[in-house]
């Protein structure tokens, strides 16, 4: 059990009627890379995805049996410091603005919380307001810009957030 201290810490939403959040299982993949190919014009190969299976910060959010989302998180090493990276998350478009994003974020905070992080990045397009919006909401801050970092040229914003 982790400590309680850290989840009061970690923002916590409601979810939309009917969500449920769960690991992700092999059967849930090829819902998550078409959720992938549909929300990103750099979409993940369906391999990278399988290589996650298992992994506690690898969540799927579903409504009525249906997967609609999904985010994957993990631990990284950082000059010998354990943090945790939240690498994908994704809503899938007929879903998006119910809530499902936020509630996703906030349980993989919680599930790398859990495996004893203190804090966490991730990347996102600088041109991604919509995403920039929501991680600053949970208290993530720019970093710094790693320039080019997407196939099309696209800066990235890092984002970090203290646990």
């Amino acid at each position: 059990m982790f400590d309680t201290a850290v989840s009061r810490r970690v923002t916590t939403t409601e979810s939309c009627a009917g969500l449920e959040i769960r690991t992700a299982v092999r059967a849930d993949l090829l819902s998550v890379f078409r959720i992938e190919k549909r929300s990103f014009s750099q979409p993940w190969p369906y391999a990278a995805f399988e290589g996650f299976l298992g992994t506690s910060g690898f969540l799927i959010a579903e409504i009525d049996g249906s997967v609609v989302g999904y985010v994957l998180g993990d631990t990284v090493d950082a000059y010998g410091a354990s943090i945790g990276h939240i690498k994908d998350i994704a809503v899938a478009p007929e879903h998006r603005q119910r809530g499902i994003g936020r509630t996703l974020l906030s349980r993989g905070l919680v599930a790398l919380a859990s495996a004893g992080v203190g804090r966490v990045k991730l990347e996102v397009r600088r041109t991604n307001e919509a995403a920039q919006s929501l991680y600053r909401k949970f208290g993530f801050e720019s970093h710094h810009v790693i320039p080019g970092y997407y196939d099309d040229g696209e800066d990235a914003f890092v984002m970090i957030k203290h646990l």
